[in-house]
């Protein structure tokens, strides 16, 4: 219900309404507090764990030091100290009491109760740690590993807030310091125990602030009365029609004001969601959670003016003001308008969407962005006119890419209610072919307000018959999409993932027994040399393994430059996707048409991926047939029938389940489309057909030997079934992580199935791999990075 407060002709004001609840809110920023600290706390334990000389001699030095000092006055400084850390929180929560701020006062209370809990469950669980206690002063046990005292005091004022509260800050860190000097001085702390209870505190109650939310006031009518009053706004009657919105009608026939409030939640609301897009997107605008409150509404009131300047419609405000620290108002003169969702056909007519490019070309000529034309704030009044709204993300003095923007936006709005024809025809009509094309590599969602992209799902095709009706005005418009994106998903995957490895890695180093870098070192020569002429074979079979399945001639030098390009573009690529993005190119620039080259390419992963299989069951079989030794530990011959009997579950899941057997038709039918007439076109060249079956055949043959040859290199003996069987299985599933060229999970895999599957302990197998690794992955890139230079210089590539 909408609350109304009324003003006679006097200026008397009646009496203010019920005051409605607080309401609370989750700020990101508590968030990301929290996650800091809990950070901090981890690297503080880590030092303690692992640098135990430099905590020791920390402590050691301040236990020296504290000797020095008289004792009589330094018990009297911290029976003081401690007198100050109890009365300090208990005067600051009478004084908020007494303010009102009561369900702060409960926050904070919780939030010292949880720090407490929190600083006895380190005790327990970091009572190990040395580093974290010494002896006590009088000789008996050991101090705590968090110094309890300081953690809930400030959690407390942490959680109640002494934001603008300059004396109780100040109050708080003087006592907080010398009850920490006091803590070190008498012995009953060490530097890292203050340092880990001051964290404990800080980090619970920001912990708390964002688990329960923060108190926000809601200002009453009145106050929003009274501080329009101050801006010269003569207000009759104030409304309330929201939690953040109010309708003020004025004497004397002034306009109708819609007041709009600023506050922590409309700070906070979709900060996270903006901070992922700021990372992912470079042209994202700043959220207004990351500005202060001050400095976001100078901002929106400087936009509205500019905007106004400039001549075009939009809310232009009436009155701005601050409410107090964490809230401010604009008024703005009320708008009568709908959005342009809600007009019919009849009502959207030439003449309107003339005006809304109008409108957005008297912004871009004095370099105005709005950056936020979305179906919502593109708004036509009664007389049809039209109101761009809402530029509270904008810029002024923008630069292209954003006017650019700007342009594709408003293209995509009119496009969705009144089609691209009419739509690309009216933007040419005011601004003309310039601005039109230069938005279109610009026309992708990504690039859209995110109520834009809502609006466009259901419509997938409207940006694609955008760029069409605009080419069929500009054909010479340039077409390619301007990358947009810092940042994909898919990177955030591959770095997380690089970093598991890596850990992975080092664990396997530091915990061997021997060096492997020494076993390295010492490999022999003459089977370093076998292997070196393994890896290169490699690229000679993989070149057979790609042009038998092309009818077509390819010269077999340019053929063999590309897979060793291959080499380097695995440095950029998750296993073996780059190899058959590049040959797949390779084959479109010999003059081999899209889909034939797609055909060609797939015939060949196909048919490697079959053969691949087969040895490994072939090779699993022998395997089971002779193991007298180690290889006992791992499968044998009965993973052929394991195998088959998953894949028949399989193929019966897939048959049996009606929208799994419609998925499993949909993914196979390019593969019958596509692939399977191709290769019944190569039977027409048997001698060609063959040798890509014996260049797949002897790719993994070739890695098995070059793997054989490094562990021999290091001077082990393993069976040369047990190493076939440990590559074809370990590659496969290494190749599986989301690292350029499966690194990371291959050497893991690897050293782990080669000390299973022989006599070799971890730090030989651990070279063995990491030499394979050299010869196959690592030494390649710098010539696939020549090969590839070479090739793009020729346009084969």
């Amino acid at each position: 219900m909408a609350t109304v407060i009324h003003a006679d002709e006097a200026g008397a004001v009646l009496p203010d309404p019920p005051r409605s609840g607080d309401r609370r809110v989750r700020h990101p920023a508590s968030l990301i507090r929290l996650l800091a600290g809990l950070g901090s706390v981890g690297l503080t334990l880590l030092l303690a764990g692992y640098a135990q000389a430099t905590a020791g001699g920390l402590d050691a030095d301040v236990s020296l030091g504290a000797g020095l000092l008289p004792w009589p006055p330094v018990k009297l400084t911290a029976a003081l100290c401690a007198g100050a850390l109890l009365l300090v929180p208990l005067s600051f929560a009478v004084d908020r009491l007494l303010r009102g701020d009561r369900r702060r006062v409960a926050d904070g209370v919780l939030a010292a109760v949880a720090a407490y809990g929190l600083t006895l469950g380190l005790d327990l669980a970091a009572g190990g740690l040395t580093t974290l206690t010494h002896p006590l002063p009088g000789g008996i046990g050991r101090t705590d590993p968090v110094y309890g005292h300081l953690a809930p005091v400030l959690a407390f004022m942490t959680a109640v807030s002494t934001a603008g509260l300059r004396r109780w800050r100040t109050a708080l860190g003087t006592t907080l310091t010398l009850a920490g000097l006091s803590g070190l001085v008498t012995g009953y702390a060490s530097p890292l125990s203050l340092v880990l209870a001051l964290l404990i505190g800080w980090t619970t109650a920001h912990g708390i602030r964002y688990a329960v939310g923060e108190p926000l006031p809601c200002p009453t009518v009145r106050q929003v009365e009274q501080t329009l009053a101050q801006c010269g706004v003569r207000p009759l009657t104030v409304t309330a029609t929201g939690p953040c919105s109010y309708l003020v009608t004025q004497r004397d026939g002034r306009p109708v004001l819609d007041v709009h409030l600023i506050d922590r939640q409309a700070q906070a609301s979709g900060l996270l969601r903006h901070l992922w897009v700021v990372l992912r997107v470079r042209t994202a605008p700043r959220p207004l959670g990351l500005r202060p409150l001050r400095a976001g509404l100078e901002h929106q009131t400087l936009l509205s003016y500019a905007a106004t300047a400039a001549g075009a419609r939009t809310r232009t405000p009436e009155a701005v003001a601050q409410l107090g620290p964490d809230a401010a108002l604009v008024a703005y003169r009320q708008l009568t308008a709908r959005p342009i969702v809600e007009l019919t056909e009849d009502e959207l007519t030439d003449e309107v969407l003339t005006d809304a490019w109008q409108q957005l070309a008297l912004l871009q000529r004095r370099r105005i962005a709005h950056r936020a034309l979305d179906p919502q704030n593109v708004l036509v009044d009664a007389e049809g006119a039209v109101h761009l709204v809402g530029p509270t993300e904008g810029e002024i003095a923008a630069g292209d890419l954003l006017l650019r923007l700007d342009v594709a936006g408003l293209l995509t709005v009119l496009a969705l209610h009144a089609g691209p024809t009419r739509t690309v025809a009216a933007a040419m009509r005011v601004l003309g072919p310039g601005p039109v094309g230069a938005a279109l590599p610009l026309l992708q969602p990504i690039a859209l307000p995110r109520a834009t992209r809502a609006a466009l799902r259901p419509h997938r095709e409207l940006t694609a018959e955008l760029r069409a009706e605009v080419q069929r005005h500009l054909p010479q418009a340039p077409s390619e999409p301007v990358r947009l994106e810092r940042l994909r998903p898919r990177t955030l995957l591959t770095v997380a993932a690089g970093m598991l490895a890596g850990y992975l890695l080092l664990q396997t180093l530091f915990t061997a027994d021997r060096n492997p870098i020494g076993v390295l070192a010492d490999a022999d020569p003459g089977w370093l040399a076998g292997a070196a002429l393994a890896a290169v074979a490699s690229y000679l079979v993989a070149t057979l393994g790609v042009i038998g399945f092309v009818p077509e001639r390819l010269p077999f030098g340019t053929a063999l430059t590309a897979q060793v390009a291959g080499g380097f573009v695995k440095l950029v690529s998750p296993g073996g996707v780059g190899g058959i993005a590049l040959n797949t190119r390779f084959l479109q620039c010999a003059g081999i048409p899209t889909a034939q080259a797609l055909s060609s390419v797939g015939a060949s992963q196909m048919i490697g991926l079959a053969l691949h299989l087969l040895q490994l069951a072939v090779v699993s079989s022998l395997l089971g047939l002779d193991s007298d030794g180690p290889v006992e530990e791992l499968p044998s011959g009965w993973i052929l029938a394991v195998g088959l009997a998953g894949l028949a579950v399989l193929i019966v899941s897939a048959t049996a389940v009606p929208w799994l057997r419609r998925r499993v038709q949909a993914l196979l039918r390019p593969l019958r489309a596509e692939v399977l007439p191709r290769l019944l076109d190569m039977l027409q060249q048997p001698g060609k057909l063959a040798v890509g079956f014996a260049g797949q055949a002897m790719v993994s043959a070739t890695f098995v030997t070059c793997l054989y040859c490094c562990a021999r290199a290091v001077g082990e003996q393993p069976g040369l079934l047990a190493v076939a069987f440990v590559f074809m299985a370990g590659n496969a599933a290494g190749n599986v992580m989301p690292t350029p060229g499966g690194a990371g999970g291959v050497e893991v895999l690897l050293t782990n199935l080669l000390v299973g599957a022989s006599t070799m302990d971890k730090p030989a197998a651990f070279a063995a791999v990491m030499l394979f690794r050299l010869l196959t992955f690592l030494l390649p890139i710098l010539p696939g990075w020549a090969a590839f230079a070479w090739l793009q210089r020729r346009r084969a590539l």
